[in-house]
């Protein structure tokens, strides 16, 4: 058998350089991904699987010190569950707990690190059972065979995906394609489609049982395939359970199907429109995706070589199932039957492709054969409600079976007369039902629970078997172990004439009146005095109270289960009337000619009945496996709820039982619990002994018989074989184990200090080899530099002579290097001192030669700052710069008090919008006041100061007092300003007047008189008509006569009436012009 190394060998050698425990399972980290295959890393995952056991439990159950205790196995399931460690061995076996959730551990990553690597050298997984099974079968050119068990919801079907997705990833293409590879993936969901379903416990449960055959050349490669399908559960064709559905096709054909194959099918998309779907009140599943699923089906049958023919004709028999589940009967006066659903008659003729009338009368009435004579008997509504049930599920069924007959014809190997094919060898894969145990019981468990005794009794005999042929190749005596030997069970079940299975057909066969409660009381007097068979009539007054009348009760392997007889009868008979079948053998439709076909109508032999079929396909089965090097999958659900993180103890402590693990262990630890060879095991401890460390020369066998005597070995504690050792208890590895974790410390610190020291060693010497190189390199490259330079030094000199004595000359090839350098000096040296503003006017002394370039850039350069500078300042800024250039072309150099008004901005305004009086604005009107300041006016007669206003406005100069405007002088009658050149702050409006009715001159005085007169001059457009005068003004000051203003210098500002009756004003000399 392949599994020749015991649980031991999953721990490989490991290098002295993985010392250290670690706080995280490695176990976990295997499952992560890895960059390397048998690599240290690998190496040191697996060594630390013992070290971390206390808290991830141990990766074999093999290894449990206390390994009769179901509570110590269901314990070591809880840790390393509570880790995401999901699959243990128990030996070759493994056992996986579904997580219900996606781990991440089977990408093409993980499936390349378990690729030929030992069983044993890596953490526990599903992908180590499928590479190991198939090294097997090309090194040992034997079939192989994996067994997937466990009851529904517990994994089986995603474990027979995985499995088909590492063989397809990972073996090797054909040569002839991949579509073989292709197929074999892409039946899986073909077959979940028409063969799963949504129950209590799992929304994708399998309802029959699958064994497949993948068939491969002798260079590995997939080349054909063969489907074996056993029990399907037509039952749930025409009845569901509260919370369960019908197959997944049907939902998924109404769900996903186009409108246009619905139509012409006379299908709607409501499944609650049909009765064989609303039963179970179920039609809707958060987890099922119907519409994405039915175009993964459409696609997998074209994979599989279906044509658009066979396809239509598929779904129209789907169809007809979901319209002869309408059907719906009435009694006429003699309490017949009669069909009144006339439509969904004509969709189910049209759709099977069968008479009408001939159909209608099959439903109705039953065709019987008496003395060479056919009569018809009419059916009343329970007798016809059972023959369209029946016609339904025949339908069904035999449907199923032309799928997989078909598929079966598509993964057929097409080079059967080719050499090669003679030399294929067999992978199967069994995904089988698990034990079942319901709070109601019938056919259909028995069945399957029947199916498991087989398969336990297998099992066991392969496991025992195994463990003999290894034992007996080592040369070790082998210790005959004392186990369940469920032999009696199956012929409890199967035995000829005796067996239950035998007194069912029997009763379904014998004439007279036979019912389910006959079978029971022909069963109490058959094997009545069974061990493991009881009834209500035979079991004493305590245990009747927990059976019923109509039951009776087996003692399997796993347990006791109560069966229920109803129905056993007819399930087993499972009879589909003759006019039924002559109807559907006529039918025009492709594939139900093929599943009803015409011989069964003359065959007068009655046909097997389903027991029967069930038990001869089953010793078939077990005929194929023993054929065969099993390999072995326990799958176990760990709560009902399918919720992630969540352990069932009560669930699973079932599960362990009727799975049979306790039992399978117990024959695994009868004799040794850890074996492995030789060499490796002197390779992983010879450190403990000082003779066999670093270095053994001699033969490992005896290398090991060194070890285990210094290490203290008892006799009864292991044996030597011809190539491996056996150790018996799991609490000498373990101790050994702890020795060598120990002593790792100590070799951890010597190697790494030798390590350390001989690497930077190296470092040093690679460092100072790499610095005499660069500093050699270097020395050689200052030393070209320099010489260079030098070079170069000298020739530039010389040109540079040569050019300052031809400087005067022509330009010529002598001195034009001197010339470009001198003009290449200049316009560096002036690039460096041009001009910073307007005002700077230095300049470098340009060379001869750059005169005139340099005045044109000198030019240039002051154009440029003139025009950034007028670029950058505001239009505010601009205006009052215009206003001093007015102000300095009037009055500079003019009068005294102009230089003291030159640093003072001119403002816009000298009183505040609140400072005129309203009256005057009205007054106004729409005209704006540009500027206002306060002024003194002077009488024309008495030159008596008064207080007053002057308001300039785009068109006249406004005198106002008060509220009142006393004078407009508008600008055309403006005929002049004067001002005296002395520092006073007195000027004189001349007005133009037309008759004497006109006021005269004004004589004003401002205290910005500088700031006035300008900006009355830019409003009136007068600056040309200022005068500015020396000594005396002249003045109109009324009709006919005249006035003086006389101006004298003198300390003080001073201004009064002379006695000549002029205007004396003196006023101090602020400068000399």
């Amino acid at each position: 058998m392949r599994y020749r190394a015991s649980v031991s060998e999953e721990f490989c050698l490991m290098t002295p350089l993985s010392l250290h425990k670690t706080s995280t399972s490695l176990d976990s980290v295997a499952l992560l991904p890895c960059p390397a295959l048998g690599s240290d890393g690998v190496r040191v995952t697996m060594e630390s699987a013992l070290t971390a056991r206390d808290r991830v439990g141990v990766q074999d159950f093999v290894l449990l010190e206390n390994f009769t205790s179901e509570a110590a196995f269901i314990e070591n399931l809880r840790r390393r569950f509570r880790e995401n460690l999901i699959y243990t061995y128990i030996g070759p076996v493994l056992v996986s707990v579904n997580p219900y959730r996606d781990l991440q551990i089977y990408s093409r990553q993980h499936m390349e690190r378990y690729r030929g690597v030992s069983f044993y050298e890596v953490p526990p997984h599903l992908f180590a059972v499928a590479d190991t099974v198939y090294r097997a079968l090309r090194t040992e050119r034997r079939d192989q065979a994996v067994m997937i068990s466990g009851e529904s919801g517990a994994g089986k079907t995603e474990a027979t995906k995985r499995l088909l997705q590492f063989y397809a990833e990972t073996c090797p293409a054909p040569e002839r394609g991949g579509a073989v590879r292709d197929r074999l993936l892409q039946s899986n969901p073909v077959l979940e489609a028409f063969g799963n379903a949504k129950t209590l416990r799992n929304d994708n449960s399998s309802r029959f049982g699958k064994y497949m055959d993948v068939q491969f050349d002798f260079k590995g490669a997939p080349v054909g395939g063969h489907i074996l399908s056993y029990l399907l559960e037509k039952s749930r064709v025409v009845h569901q359970n509260h919370g369960e559905r019908n197959f997944h096709i049907f939902y998924q054909l109404l769900e996903g199907g186009e409108e246009e194959t619905l139509r012409r099918l006379g299908l709607e998309r409501n499944p609650q429109s049909y009765l064989y779907l609303v039963k179970g009140q179920c039609a809707k599943v958060s987890s099922i995706n119907d519409k994405s699923d039915w175009k993964v089906v459409r696609k997998a049958l074209m994979v599989i070589n279906f044509t658009e023919d066979e396809v239509e004709d598929l779904l129209s028999i789907v169809a007809s199932v979901l319209h002869l589940g309408n059907i719906h009967f009435a009694a006429n006066e003699e309490s017949n039957a009669q069909v009144t659903t006339e439509n969904q008659l004509k969709y189910l003729t049209r759709l099977l492709g069968v008479d009408g009338s001939t159909l209608r009368e099959a439903l109705t009435h039953r065709k019987i054969i008496a003395k060479g004579e056919e009569l018809l008997s009419p059916l009343n509504l329970e007798q016809a409600a059972y023959a369209r049930d029946a016609l339904a599920k025949a339908v069904y069924s035999r449907t199923f079976t032309w799928l997989v007959g078909k598929i079966n014809r598509s993964l057929a190997s097409k080079d059967t007369d080719s050499p090669s094919w003679r030399s294929t060898t067999v992978l199967g894969l069994l995904d089988i039902y698990g034990f079942e145990v319901f709070q109601h019981n019938s056919f259909e468990q028995f069945c399957i629970n029947y199916c498991n005794e087989k398969l336990q009794q297998l099992f066991i005999e392969l496991t025992l078997k195994s463990e003999q042929e290894e034992y007996e190749a080592e040369g070790i005596a082998w210790e005959p172990v004392q186990y369940f030997n469920n032999k009696i069970i199956c012929d409890l079940v199967e035995e000829k004439f005796k067996g239950i299975i035998s007194i069912l057909d029997e009763e379904c066969l014998r004439p007279g009146e036979a019912t389910d409660l006959t079978f029971l009381e022909k069963l109490e007097d058959t094997v009545k005095h069974h061990p493991h068979f009881l009834t209500h009539k035979l079991a004493d007054q305590r245990t009747r109270k927990s059976l019923g009348r109509g039951e009776f009760r087996l003692l399997h392997y796993a347990g006791e289960v109560t069966y229920s007889v109803t129905g056993f009868l007819d399930k087993n008979n499972d009879l589909l009337f003759r006019n039924l079948k002559e109807t559907m053998c006529s039918s025009d439709n492709p594939i139900m000619s093929q599943c009803f076909d015409r011989s069964e109508l003359s065959d007068k032999k009655r046909p097997e009945t389903v027991a029967t079929q069930f038990k001869m396909s089953l010793l078939q089965l077990v005929e194929i496996l023993q054929s065969k090097e099993p390999a072995y999958i326990r799958c176990i659900k760990p709560n009902d709820a399918k919720q992630p993180g969540r352990f069932d103890e009560v669930l699973i402590r079932h599960q362990v039982k009727y799975l049979g693990l306790m039992e399978n262990l117990r024959v695994r630890r009868a004799g040794f619990a850890y074996r492995r060879k030789y060499e490796a095991f002197l390779q992983r401890y010879k450190s403990l002994c000082p003779e066999t460390w670093p270095t053994w020369a001699g033969r490992p066998q005896d290398g090991v018989a060194v070890l285990v005597r210094h290490l203290g070995y008892k006799p009864e504690e292991y044996k030597m074989g011809r190539t491996k050792i056996f150790i018996r208890f799991p609490k000498t590895l373990f101790a050994t184990e702890d020795a060598l974790e120990v002593r790792r410390q100590s070799l951890a610190t010597k190697i790494q200090a030798s390590w350390r020291g001989f690497h930077w060693r190296q470092k040093f010497l690679r460092v100072k080899r790499s610095a005499i190189c660069i500093q050699s390199w270097w020395r050689g490259t200052l030393g070209r530099r320099k010489a260079a330079k030098r070079k170069w030094a000298a020739q530039t000199i010389r040109r540079l002579i040569r050019g300052f004595i031809l400087r005067h000359a022509p330009r010529c090839p002598e001195n034009a290097f001197f010339l470009d350098h001198v003009r290449t000096s200049f316009l560096l040296n002036l690039r460096r001192q041009l001009p910073r503003n307007v005002l700077d006017t230095s300049w470098p002394m340009p060379p001869p030669a750059l005169r005139e370039a340099s005045e044109l850039l000198r030019e240039l350069c002051m154009k440029n700052m003139v025009w950034k500078y007028c670029r950058s300042i505001s239009p505010e800024w601009k205006q009052q710069l215009h206003q001093k250039a007015v102000a300095s072309e009037i009055f500079k150099g003019k009068k005294d008090n102009y230089p003291q008004s030159v640093p003072r901005l001119f403002i816009s305004t000298r009183l505040g919008a609140d400072e005129i009086s309203p009256k005057v604005l009205q007054a106004l009107g729409t005209e704006p006041i540009q500027y206002a300041v306060p002024v003194v006016k002077y009488d024309r007669k008495g030159y008596k100061p008064r207080s007053r206003q002057l308001l300039l406005t785009p068109s006249a100069v406004v005198i106002v007092e008060d509220a009142k405007v006393k004078q407009r002088i508008d600008y055309a009658n403006l005929t002049g300003i004067s001002v005296s050149s002395l520092s006073d702050s007195l000027f004189v409006l001349h007005v133009q007047r037309e008759d004497n009715k006109q006021k005269g001159d004004v004589v004003l005085q401002s205290d910005h008189v500088i700031e006035t007169l300008t900006k009355t001059a830019l409003s009136a457009d007068c600056a040309n008509n200022i005068n500015i005068n020396q000594g005396s003004i002249t003045y109109a000051g009324g009709p006919g006569r005249d006035g003086i203003i006389d101006f004298t210098p003198g300390s003080e500002l001073l201004i009064t009436k002379a006695k000549n009756g002029h205007l004396a004003v003196v006023a101090p000399r602020l400068n000399s012009r």
